[in-house]
């Protein structure tokens, strides 16, 4: 018999202790964990760089539209001021226009209280406070 003592080969699965091999599992966790958030960066960035000329698209849209709704105005106080003035053509077309945005912005925000809860999710909300 040989009384030699071997020493473990640090490449050699088979020689590894359990702590070594806890080790090398949550380093290989760490580095999936890590490709994993690197691909869905990539993804994120990629999907962005798409969006952004659409973006650009919808923004120009926008000034356009805004442009478009300037010259519709004026001639429409130009057309109205022939027939009762220039200051009361602009007074009717301000409120009638102050109207409508009135509306549109009273019809938002009412809409937009949905993202504090409808009157079911409140009382839920408030039951569930009651019971603990």
């Amino acid at each position: 018999m040989d009384a030699r003592v071997q020493t473990p080969r640090p490449d050699d699965p088979a020689d590894a202790t359990i702590a070594d091999l806890f080790h090398e599992m949550i380093d290989e966790g760490r580095n999936l964990v890590g490709a994993e958030i690197n691909l869905y960066k990539q993804i994120a960035a990629y999907r962005a760089n798409k969006a952004k000329n659409g973006l650009v698209a919808i923004v120009a849209v926008v000034f356009l539209l805004n442009a478009a709704l300037v010259a519709f105005f004026v001639g429409l106080v130009m057309g109205l001021a022939d027939l009762i003035g220039p200051v009361a053509a602009g007074l009717v077309v301000l409120a009638v226009t102050g109207g409508i945005s009135f509306l549109i912005v009273r019809s938002a925000a009412g809409k937009l209280a949905a993202l504090s809860g409808d009157k079911e999710e409140k009382a839920a909300l408030k039951a569930g406070e009651q019971r603990a």
